[in-house]
């Protein structure tokens, strides 16, 4: 079934695919068959975001969990987030849902996307989310300067189809983004890797450049470059609490290992710190990745190389 958002669909949910033309790609929304209530959003053939309607607390694919758990380490509280990446807006719903009053900003390239999602998926009423349109980097950059030194939650999960686009993932960018951050914010990175992590290793070491505290967390098998996945990196000029995170993860249905001090380091070995002149996009993975909502995801964006 192919479909344009309409004021007729707005309030209610799809009870069978929805899908619209984005650029060069298509997204669709599929109503997930095991748990009523529940989508899953598709773009270009990689599924990017999974909504509960009914609980937005619900967090299904493992790195959208991993970055709900460091949310959850911000103290207790309404907050200032600013998401780069829209997909089905998952992370502002559980935002809204765990620390209502917060104020939340998205910034999101495809503006048919956001349509489709708000018309098909819509949000709670009263939540309080601005949405900008534009390349990831670029609109941030020319975000207001009264938002500079009062972001609690940055959270940057923008991808090109399956690819992270090379200019999200420099010194320059990171060191443009931690200037939006609180004195107790954090910025929360969803990388994608494969066999040896060069790209993830490469994300830690720029990371550990920008921030005085630095963490990734990931499957174990994804760690040792088994397969194909998502490490999420957590930064901070404040300390982490690196003795608290491991019980977290380790305790989460999904588990994952969480890397800091010493074994980030080790972890890290010396790779390159990425600046504009030699950042890549990530590595792009096997189309077998995408056997199911709890398998490796790209979340963020969709067809086209900026979020």
């Amino acid at each position: 079934m192919a479909s344009t958002p309409s004021a007729g669909s707005s309030g209610s949910s799809p009870d069978a695919p929805v899908e619209i033309r984005l650029g060069a790609g298509l997204a669709r929304i599929d109503p997930d068959r095991y748990s009523p209530g529940s989508f899953t959003l598709v773009v270009d053939g990689t599924p990017q975001s999974h909504v509960d309607l009914d609980d937005p607390t619900h967090l299904v694919f493992e790195y959208v969990r991993r970055i709900g758990h460091a949310i959850d380490l911000l103290p207790s509280g309404p907050i200032t987030a600013l998401h780069l990446g829209a997909g089905a807006l998952t992370l502002p719903r559980y935002v809204e849902a765990t620390r209502p009053g917060s104020r939340q900003q998205v910034i999101e390239l495809e503006k048919d996307l956001v349509d489709l999602v708000r018309a098909e998926l819509p949000l709670p009423r009263g939540a309080s989310l601005r949405v900008r349109y534009g390349d990831a980097r670029e609109v941030m950059e020319k975000l207001p300067a009264g938002l500079r030194g009062t972001v609690d939650l940055l959270v940057v999960d923008v991808f090109g189809g399956s690819r992270i686009p090379a200019h999200v993932t420099s010194l320059e960018f990171y060191e443009a983004a931690a200037a939006f951050l609180s004195p107790r914010g954090i910025l929360v990175v969803n990388s994608a890797d494969g066999a040896g992590l060069q790209f993830a290793r490469g994300q830690a070491s720029t990371l550990a450049t920008v921030f005085a505290s630095v963490v990734a967390v990931a499957d174990p098998g994804t760690l040792k470059g088994r397969r194909f996945g998502n490490v999420v990196l957590v930064g901070s000029q404040q300390p982490l609490p690196v003795d608290e995170m491991p019980r977290v993860y380790s305790s989460d249905p999904l588990p994952a290992k969480v890397v800091a001090g010493r074994e980030l380091r080790d972890f890290i070995a010396g790779a390159p710190v990425v600046t504009d002149a030699t950042a890549v996009p990530s590595p792009e993975p096997s189309r077998s990745v995408f056997g199911g909502a709890s398998s490796v995801v790209a979340g963020g964006v969709g067809p086209r190389a900026d979020g």
